[in-house]
């Protein structure tokens, strides 16, 4: 699901560290994080890393991909549901000031939203908590990417999750 400029590897010094405050510094998570969401391409490993920091949250661990979300992304495919991610993300969250932040993500009808909701992805505040993208400015485009990148990776891991195994 994730466009291929988005699952390229960086080095480990680009790889975001664990956002819980309490066992890591932040100035130093800050600083590892920025470097990943500002590298050209972003490590899948780091995406994962942070998506299992997040998911520990206990409102973010209950949101998953209902029925009609998954058939969405099983009928329209991960290409144009990764198209739809970056569209709204650029509409909704990249402005400086997005209209309504904090409000502007719905709690499902899309597989998008439901993952926006999942990975702190759905507001400028859970950004900038989450991710330390700061408020107050417009995302860059690598930013922008970062963003679609965590939101496809979460979706992959939904979707994965979700099919029978073959044992």
């Amino acid at each position: 699901m994730q466009p291929s400029a988005h699952t390229a590897n960086t080095s480990d010094a680009e790889m975001p560290t664990n956002a819980d405050s309490t066992t890591t510094d932040t100035a130093s998570a800050s600083a590892s994080n920025t470097a990943a969401v500002n590298s050209a391409a972003v490590n899948t490993a780091a995406i994962d890393q942070r998506i299992a920091t997040i998911r520990r949250q206990p409102f973010r661990a209950k949101f998953h991909l209902r029925v009609p979300e998954s058939e969405f992304v099983a009928l329209r495919g991960a290409d144009v549901v990764a198209r739809h991610a970056r569209d709204l993300i650029g509409r909704r969250l990249a402005p400086a000031h997005p209209a309504n932040d904090g409000r502007q993500t719905p709690w499902g009808g899309h597989p998008v939203f439901r993952a926006q909701h999942a990975t702190a992805t759905c507001c400028r505040s859970c950004l900038a908590r989450n991710h330390d993208i700061p408020k107050g400015r417009e995302l860059t485009a690598r930013e922008q990417d970062y963003v679609v990148a965590v939101i496809c990776r979460w979706i992959d891991t939904e979707i994965g999750a979700a099919r029978p195994s073959r044992t």
